[in-house]
């Protein structure tokens, strides 16, 4: 059955001004309309609601259970309102492991003073597509090309490899740099479904023998930071999440990280264009 948000609102302001007079009144309509309105409610329940008293009206034992509910619902229905309203005001930028690193507090800064009107809301959510699949976000950064034929993304910008440790590996410990081949020596850590980790990253019979998987950026590192193994990542991890007990160093020979910015083909939306412009210009240094 589909409720109607106007007779569950008539209901309310009835049951708290306890009069149907005084609700007529805040509701700027009819007494009739607001005894009309609020009788089809109690048939739709099946019982009363309202009892009329001298003095106006009570709830009845079956509205007092109903009046907490209808509440949240038309509590839903206003927060559903202003998501309509503000949505384009609003540019929702959703991650699953790191934004955009050290470029991540720039781009808020330059969004509020150049986009005066406009909201730039970072969305963390661990999923393949930064929480854009979930419908959480508007646009997101992904580090993998989406493989969703729906969805559009482009490159703007590339990062370092870096590769985090224990900081008391007493064989890294010192070192400035590491390389592919030393990383597959050790049990390596990888997130199978956001992180951009994965065999292809060694030449064939080169990859590491074992593989340890986490859930999300926090409970690699954890691990990483326990001893259980070493991960490779993209230099934002290292900005975005820094971790006592987790030292990160550039992977000498490690391929660079695409970093992207990816959205629903048949759903650009508003202030795109700005956005790629200014993470692009961020990553060249611009």
């Amino acid at each position: 059955m589909a409720w109607d948000l106007r007779a569950l609102e008539f209901f309310v302001t009835a049951a708290d001004a306890g009069s149907f007079t005084e609700a007529a009144a805040r509701l700027y309509v009819s007494q009739a309309a607001v005894s009309r309105t609020i009788a089809s409610l109690e048939h739709d329940v099946g019982d009363r609601l309202l009892r009329r008293v001298p003095r106006g009206c009570e709830l009845t034992s079956v509205g007092q259970q109903v009046l907490p509910q209808a509440r949240r619902v038309l509590a839903e229905a206003e927060r559903f309102t202003d998501f309509l309203a503000t949505r384009h005001g609003v540019l929702r930028l959703g991650y699953a492991w790191a934004a955009l690193g050290v470029h991540t507090a720039p781009l808020q800064r330059q969004w509020s003073t150049e986009r005066t009107g406009s909201t730039l809301q970072l969305v963390r959510h661990n999923s393949p597509t930064g929480g854009l699949a979930e419908g959480v976000c508007d646009v997101a950064v992904v580090r993998r090309a989406p493989e969703d034929p729906r969805l559009d993304s482009v490159v703007v910008g590339l990062e370092r490899r870096l590769v985090a440790f224990a900081s008391d590996d007493d064989r890294w410990a010192r070192r400035r740099v590491i390389t592919m081949a030393e990383i597959a020596e050790r049990t390596v850590l990888v997130d199978p479904r956001s992180g951009t980790t994965s065999r292809e990253l060694w030449p064939e019979g080169g990859a590491p023998r074992d593989y340890l998987e986490s859930t999300d950026v926090d409970s690699w590192l954890d691990a990483i930071a326990a001893g259980r193994g070493v991960g490779t990542t993209a230099e934002a991890t290292a900005h975005h999440h820094s971790r006592h007990g987790v030292t990160f160093r550039p992977v000498k020979d490690g391929p660079r990280v695409p970093v992207r910015l990816t959205w629903w083909r048949d759903s650009v939306p508003s202030g795109l264009g700005d956005l790629v412009d200014a993470v692009t210009r961020l990553y060249s240094g611009e």
